[in-house]
């Protein structure tokens, strides 16, 4: 299908790895003139044909510089994919278990950081009558799923999206967002990741967890979603063939969530 993206361009934040890198190489692909943003740029990154930019998010001046460098960069910024997210590590405890500052972190990172770069991009995106999507999670409709810092977030950030298109869509730009259930990634996938934590604190093997995860999630496919799966549905809503699409919450979580 031909999403009429080419000449595009683009800044996608949280771009090294996962889903963020799944985004850059989908836009990539159709022919978008990709920044993509990450506190560590992978060598995947410049493969994939993107300009890879350095920037640390939990800064405030990293989201002006950031959406600076990239508007000089590409002469204007039409999409914007806010990606940047996790920080859930050490979170498999309840609420009296998490801290002042576990909650400032994953706030800081979950929401924080997307409003601060969506502030410095509003102008170049107006100019361009422009598309923002950002990655939430199924963790905002279903809040008991998750690290309670995490997903409450999260909540917030879908709604951020809902309430920023009611300002700007008159004025010509739109806004969607992406909600993932499990997806495979290092989150869930790494030794060393929330998935490994999560199965150390229930007292199961990592490869028990990952098997019986989507189970559990009450999922009907037997598997996780792949991030190129995401990344699809994603560039999709940034393309002009969505451009009757705006304000929605978009679920890509194998079944999990039960509600209309």
């Amino acid at each position: 299908m031909e999403l009429h993206l080419n000449g595009k361009t683009a800044l996608v934040t949280g771009a090294g790895r996962g889903i963020g890198l799944a985004v850059v190489r989908a836009l990539a692909a159709e022919g978008v003139r990709v920044i993509a943003a990450a506190r560590t740029p992978t060598p995947e990154v410049e493969a994939a044909g993107a300009i890879p930019m350095a920037v640390d998010l939990s800064d405030p001046a990293g989201a002006e510089r950031l959406v600076s460098e990239a508007t000089a960069e590409l002469g204007g910024i039409d999409i914007l994919v806010n990606n940047v997210g996790g920080g859930d590590g050490g979170l498999t405890g309840g609420f009296l278990d998490t801290t002042e500052a576990q909650w400032a972190e994953v706030v800081d990172l979950n929401f924080f950081a997307t409003v601060r770069v969506t502030r410095a991009a509003l102008p170049a995106l107006l100019a361009a009558h422009g598309a923002i999507v950002n990655v939430s999670s199924i963790g905002a409709r279903v809040p008991h799923g998750g690290p309670i810092a995490y997903t409450t977030a999260k909540a917030a950030l879908t709604a951020f999206g809902k309430a920023l298109v009611h300002e700007f869509g008159p004025q010509g730009v739109r806004v969607n967002t992406v909600s993932p259930g499990p997806v495979r990634t290092a989150m869930w996938e790494s030794r060393t990741g929330y998935g490994a934590e999560l199965a150390a604190s229930m007292g199961v093997s990592h490869a028990e967890l990952l098997a019986g995860l989507p189970a559990a999630m009450g999922m009907l496919i037997d598997r996780l979603v792949e991030p190129d799966e995401v990344a699809t549905l994603v560039t999709y809503l940034a393309s002009p063939l969505a451009a009757a699409t705006t304000g929605a919450d978009f679920l890509i979580d194998g079944g999990a969530v039960k509600t209309a």
